[in-house]
């Protein structure tokens, strides 16, 4: 059934005589006879006789009238909405990153951006960056904050801000000299969280330098790690965004002479996204934050 049949019989119905309609619509009379003609044969049945005035529904042109002007105002409001969804800020976007990424980058991002884009709503996605990367390649997310990620294809990948995974100890316990630091670091536990690499890569350079302690913590999250060191067990090895967020100050790198390994935060999104008014407010308001936040907490000075 073709919406422009329907829209020139609603207007016949609505009329009462083909030849205003006509004019009303700018066709040609023909034009609408061939389409009364072709519902007709379609519905197989009459939908309109003549009389002296010009035309009159029957029972079952009166039932499809009404059931057109429904359908038309149900395309007619589709139309809009679409056009909204493309032009307006309005839309529901998934943002993807690990737990510990998000405990530090969402909250500040989440109440600034919300408040500021009414029309658009926010899922969180949570995984490692290797999970996180392969579900905005499934287009399960729409944007990914992933941790040094690997080129793709089909993934477009803008620097977001740096990190760096560390050494950290709670400040009141790292002493101010060398020797003071080589023992704490000696005398441990070392906290660490034994399924991220760096957190590895930083225990085994620790090794090569003789500064590893005989007692090591493995975790398998980086949010415990961080609860032990708060609680003055021993040293620890996070990125310093994760050691600061929360609890600004209290957890420091304890020598910034100590292995470090940097971190590259990227933002991601899929190179063939759908790019509508709502989803580049998006991607600009994460990286207007990211612009924010770029600084890396400070460190101490190096031992004396």
């Amino acid at each position: 059934m073709d919406l422009m049949h329907l829209h020139y019989f609603r207007t016949i119905a609505e009329i009462g005589s083909m030849t205003a309609a006509a004019r009303k619509l700018g066709v040609a009379q023909p034009t609408l006879t061939s389409a009364v003609k072709r519902l007709e044969d379609s519905l197989e049945t009459t939908l309109l006789l003549r009389n002296a005035r010009g035309v009159a529904v029957t029972p079952t042109g009166a039932a499809l009238a009404n059931a057109a002007s429904q359908i038309l105002a149900l395309v007619d409001e589709t139309e809009q909405r679409i056009r909204g969804l493309e032009r307006e800020e309005v839309g529901q976007f998934a943002i993807g990153c690990h737990e510990s990424l998000g405990a530090y980058f969402l909250p500040d991002f989440m109440a600034d951006f919300l408040s500021r884009a009414a029309g658009i709503d926010i899922r969180v996605w949570n995984g490692t960056s290797a999970d996180v990367r392969e579900a905005v390649l499934r287009r399960e997310v729409h944007f990914g904050l992933v941790v040094n990620p690997q080129p793709h294809d089909e993934l477009v990948l803008v620097e977001a801000f740096p990190d760096a995974v560390a050494v950290v100890a709670r400040r009141d316990l790292v002493p101010r000299d060398a020797a003071g630091i080589s023992a704490l670091l000696r005398k441990g536990p070392l906290i660490y969280a034994g399924r991220v690499d760096q957190c590895r890569q930083i225990v085994d350079a620790l090794s090569g330098l003789d500064l590893l302690p005989q007692r090591l913590v493995s975790t398998g999250d980086l949010e415990l790690t961080k609860s032990l060191l708060l609680a003055g067990v021993g040293v620890g090895i996070l990125p310093r965004r994760v050691a600061d967020y929360g609890h600004r100050g209290e957890l420091v790198v304890v020598d910034p002479t100590l292995p470090q390994i940097a971190d590259r935060i990227v933002l991601c999104w899929r190179a063939d996204a759908h790019r509508t008014a709502a989803w580049l407010r998006t991607k600009a308001g994460l990286l207007e934050h990211a612009n924010r936040i770029a600084p890396i907490p400070g460190a101490r000075p190096p031992a004396s």
